[in-house]
């Protein structure tokens, strides 16, 4: 209906010449055919955003242990939490400040400086030294790493309205392959001195520097999208609509002949963010899926990168990229193949009730993994990672819809800012209570109830099914952005 209410703006010639916004609805109004190249750089732009965000936790148990911070062995996970956590601390704080500079000044120049923001501290953390210098790299990195929410806003803009669809798919996707290919490429870049003797010296920087290598190239990928989006378009409007007051009224009247267009006024005129039920409905879902999700991602680090004789599996941080390089191919292949089908046949509430049930008893399942071993271990343990990832995306792509159609465009960066101050604290959360429940687990080896890191995965399984039995609430969401 926004398309409609823009075309009907451009028929009564109430198109601004000098307007980026205008002139992005004139292009979708003239344009046919596949959008291939925005749909090539909302991919690459999330997944620019995604990689560091966990690329740290293959290594982040023996980063710990080189700052030699943790008294013991069982400390090392305390510590890594408030590493995993301080990203997200960050972004906590300045999400909603993004937002609505997205929204008043534009959401390409947010885009350009969040991805710029990983060039630089992206490559100051792996240059870290010390406990408290990746504590304040990670910290200002998810400060500046403000455009998840704008990206949103700008895939919906950018595209035509029956490839919206598509659009926040590709980025719940990237974003989901970007936590996944990101510890992977942790996990076989860090410590090449001692991974790949024959092409890394320990005399040369990445040997003095053994975590620098997987962040290194996560910023030179960085810096190419930077130069890459210096020529994605503007979508905000640099004017407002409504200030011609007859073309405004003419817009409604002409879409008063549809039912729809009572939903769309209705909509406009919540002002105030947090009174729109179905935008906070949809975040508070969303937040407690981002707390299971990232204490998911530290827990399983740390439980395979653990020693046996504590219920991990003795992996190196090696084997565990290649358990999440093959989750993310799997992920790939599944939202690009069926995800559109069974969302489609579903609907976006179904899929996520339906994978927070399927995730408990997959959660609940870990610790007997570890009980495992040899090619067995192996391929229970990869199908199990894609099934968990797979069912995570699927829940965040339906919850990106409901968000963005639940507001207009001048509050679309707000609020997308708003569902990322909200996960941004929840996953703030995650890592450092995830490190401390799992090395409280890790001295109780020999308890009678829930003995060593069976409480970890219960604690996330249950986690996890009370997101997907909580969307009840989005049902709303669904009726009015249906």
């Amino acid at each position: 209906m926004a398309e409609e209410y823009t075309e009907c703006l451009l028929e009564n010639n109430k198109y601004h010449e000098h307007c980026p916004g205008c002139k992005v609805d004139q292009m979708k109004k003239s344009r046919r055919g596949f959008p291939f190249s925005e749909l090539l750089s909302v991919w690459i732009i999330v997944l620019c955003t995604a990689l560091p965000i966990s690329s740290l936790f293959p290594f982040l148990y023996f980063m710990i242990s080189d700052f030699d911070i943790a008294k013991k062995e069982e400390d090392i996970g305390f510590y890594a939490g408030f590493v995993g956590c301080s990203f997200m601390l960050g972004r906590t704080l300045t999400s909603v400040i993004w937002g609505i500079m997205a929204d008043r000044y534009g959401r390409k120049p947010v885009i350009l400086i969040g991805t710029a923001s990983v060039v630089i501290f992206n490559t100051l953390f792996g240059l870290s030294v010390n406990f408290w210098m990746a504590i304040i790299t990670r910290f200002c990195l998810g400060s500046f790493n403000g455009l998840l929410g704008p990206i949103k806003a700008y895939a919906i803009e950018i595209f035509r309205d029956e490839y919206q669809g598509l659009a926040l798919s590709a980025v719940s996707t990237a974003w989901g392959i970007g936590l996944i290919i990101g510890p992977a490429m942790g996990g076989f870049l860090a410590q090449p001195a001692k991974q790949y003797p024959s092409l890394f010296s320990e005399e040369s920087v990445f040997g003095k520097f053994p975590y620098f290598l997987p962040c290194l190239v996560i910023s030179c990928f960085a810096l190419l999208v930077t130069i890459a989006s210096l020529r994605i378009p503007e979508t905000l409007h640099n004017h407002k609509i409504a200030d011609d007051a007859s073309s405004h009224d003419e817009s409604i009247k002409f879409l008063s002949h549809d039912p729809e267009s009572h939903k769309v006024t209705e909509r406009n005129e919540k002002n105030s963010l947090l009174k729109n039920w179905p935008l906070i409905s949809s975040i508070i879902v969303y937040c407690i899926l981002s707390l299971h999700d990232m204490a998911y991602t530290e827990v399983f680090s740390l439980w395979a990168n653990s020693p046996r004789k504590y219920g991990g599996l003795g992996y190196t941080s090696a084997d565990v990229g290649s358990v999440l390089a093959f989750s993310g191919f799997g992920l790939l292949v599944f939202q690009l193949s069926l995800y559109s089908y069974a969302e489609r046949l579903l609907g976006p509430i179904v899929v996520t009730r339906i994978s927070g049930s399927l995730g408990l008893v997959l959660l609940s399942s870990y610790p007997l993994i570890a009980k495992l071993s040899g090619l067995v271990l192996t391929l229970t343990l990869n199908c199990a990672s894609v099934a968990k990832n797979v069912l995570s995306v699927s829940a965040i792509t339906g919850l990106f819809i409901l968000q963005n159609n639940a507001v207009g465009q001048d509050q679309r960066g707000a609020a997308n800012g708003l569902a990322m101050t909200g996960m941004s604290l929840f996953k703030a959360i995650g890592p450092a209570a995830a490190g401390i429940i799992y090395s409280w687990s890790e001295k109780r080896q020999d308890a009678a109830f829930l003995s060593g890191n069976m409480i970890s995965w219960h604690t996330n399984g249950i986690l996890y099914s009370e997101y997907g039995l909580g969307t009840g609430s989005c049902i709303n969401v669904q009726t009015i952005s249906s």
